[in-house]
This record gives C-alpha cells, sequence and structure tokens, in this order.
C-alpha cells in the first residue's frame, strides 16, 4: 500500500482485524484498542496531520502531555502508550509507513500499589448478607449468591465469570472450565460452599430467569440473556455498600482477596498462579506483598516488643 493511501480509518480497521484474528486478543482488548486509536487520530488530525505518516514524535509527545493535563492515572496513559506503540511497530513492519515514530515514545512507569482486599471475616460477612438476600427466594438473589460465592472460592475475572456455560461446570469434582486472557483455557476448583449455592440456583432459580435466547450460558440477567459484567459489577458493589466499614470493591476486588487468602493459608504461589491464569509469576507474587504488609501490622500491633 502507497503511504499516501494510508488513512486513519483503514489503517486502524487493519490492525484491529490483525489484533483479533493473529493475537487472539479478548473483545474488551480489542475495544479498548479501537478507542486509543481514534483518541490519538482525533488529536492528530487537529493539530494538521492529514495521513498516517504525517505522525511524529512532536505529535506523539503532545498526545500523551494531553492526557497529563486530562489528569488522567499513570495506569491509563501507560496503557494507552502501549497500544499506540504496538500499533506503529506493526504499521511499520507492514510497510504503511516508513520508520515507526513510536518507537523513542517514553511510556511513563506505573507505581505498583498494592490492591485492597476484604479480610477473611469480612468477606464471611459479606457472603452472610448475600445469603439473606436469596432467603427471599429471588432468582436474582439467589444467582448473586451463587455468583458471589464462586468469585471468591476460584479468583476468576468478571470477564471469565460471564463468559461460563452450564457444560463448563464438573460440580463431581468441583470444578470449572475456563477461558481467560488470550483464549487461554483452564481449570479451577471451587469449595463445598460454591458449590451448594450454585447447585441451588441451578435446581430453582436458573429456569426462573430463561428465555430462549439464554442458550448453554450459566448466569442469566433479568431478561433471560447472558448476564452483562456491569450487571455483577454493580451487585457487588451494592451488597458490599450495605455493610459498615467495607472496602469499596467490585469483582476484581474478591479476586485480590481469595488470592491472598489462598497464600496466606499456604498455599504454593505457583499453584496461587495457576488458579488465577497469571500468564507471569511476577503478577502472583504481588499477593505475597499484601500478605506480608497485614503480617507485619498484626506484629506490630500484637508483639509486645514491636
Amino acid at each position: 500500500m502507497e503511504l499516501s493511501n494510508s488513512t486513519f480509518t483503514a489503517a486502524t480497521d487493519r490492525f484491529i482485524q490483525y489484533v483479533e484474528l493473529e493475537l487472539g486478543r479478548s473483545a474488551n482488548t480489542v475495544m479498548a484498542y479501537r478507542k486509543d486509536l481514534a483518541n490519538l487520530f482525533s488529536f492528530a488530525q487537529s493539530v494538521g496531520c492529514e495521513q498516517l505518516q504525517d505522525i511524529g514524535i512532536v505529535e506523539l509527545r503532545g498526545w500523551l502531555a494531553n492526557h497529563r493535563i486530562a489528569e488522567l492515572s499513570s495506569a491509563t496513559i501507560a496503557r494507552r502508550a502501549t497500544a499506540i506503540r504496538m500499533f506503529f511497530a506493526w504499521a511499520t513492519h507492514t510497510k504503511l509507513i516508513g520508520e515507526d515514530p513510536a518507537s523513542a515514545l517514553v511510556i511513563p512507569k506505573v507505581s505498583k500499589r498494592l490492591p485492597q482486599v476484604l479480610q477473611r471475616q469480612q468477606a464471611e460477612e459479606v457472603m452472610n448478607r448475600a445469603t439473606l438476600r436469596a432467603d427471599d427466594n429471588s432468582p436474582s438473589h439467589v444467582r448473586d449468591l451463587a455468583i458471589l460465592e464462586l468469585l471468591y472460592a476460584t479468583g476468576i475475572r468478571v470477564g471469565e465469570l460471564v463468559g461460563l456455560d452450564i457444560h463448563d461446570l464438573d460440580q463431581s469434582r468441583r470444578t470449572i472450565r475456563v477461558l481467560g486472557k488470550g483464549n487461554k483455557e483452564r481449570v479451577v476448583p471451587y469449595g463445598a460452599m460454591a458449590e451448594k449455592t450454585v447447585s441451588s440456583y441451578l435446581a430453582n432459580s436458573r429456569a426462573k430467569l430463561a428465555t430462549q435466547e439464554s442458550g448453554a450460558a450459566l448466569f442469566l440477567g433479568q431478561r433471560g440473556k447472558r448476564i452483562d459484567q456491569r450487571v455483577v459489577r454493580s451487585m457487588v458493589h451494592e451488597v458490599l455498600s450495605s455493610l459498615a466499614g467495607m472496602p469499596n470493591l467490585g469483582p476484581h476486588g474478591l479476586r485480590h482477596s481469595a488470592a491472598t487468602h489462598l497464600i496466606e493459608g499456604g498455599a504454593d504461589i505457583r499453584t496461587v498462579q495457576e488458579i488465577l491464569g497469571h500468564a507471569s509469576l511476577a503478577t502472583t507474587q504481588l499477593y505475597t506483598h499484601v500478605s506480608m504488609d497485614r503480617l507485619r501490622a498484626v506484629f506490630a500491633q500484637a508483639h509486645p516488643r514491636a
């Protein structure tokens, strides 16, 4: 393709096709890449760039500077910068442009903040509250209890949870088959309480939510379709906010909590890595720091020579 024919839209579409088909990125990742590129190209056009090859390092740095002026988090800026560097590396490789202007783009460092987690007693309070809600036998409340128990028992991501089908459950072995990031499949165990609540949901409530459009989806929304991630996030926040003194956590907070409690209970870090589906052990090791910080806090409070 000639450089003069490299339009922003055509380049975006080709890159998205590459990300989807060749890299196998998730729908959420693909959507984020498309939004990041649209944001960059909108800025580029506002400063006079008409074609892809008009964008240079000056324009890219100006685009990042706008992010800082807008007071976006370092994590957001770093993610967008990484996406843009990936795009221009691809565009150079496919000869849409002659040189890669993003190769000199510095990605801001992201400080690794320790994730906020529930204490064990708090996790128990959350499940107790959800159990009380489910006592009315409302199909959605019974479903919500099963979701909370399964999220905490397995540490799976909310996107993985809503993607579960009934046949992904092996109730005799208490395991679920999960399709994670990069379409990587793993099998995750869960415990007796999660089994009890999921079985109750399947026996008594799922059929009341189901319609002809439900298919094999495990967890259903009010209209019978596969439940949406936003509904799950809203529900988790609602249950936690109903309890005094609870941190403001969503489904990912339950994932953090599950990982931390596994490590505190003596689980091997590589086993936790496999359960969580982390590609890098370094990501899992973050939870060892969380546990150590809590141990230090307990020591400081309890030991007479602290």
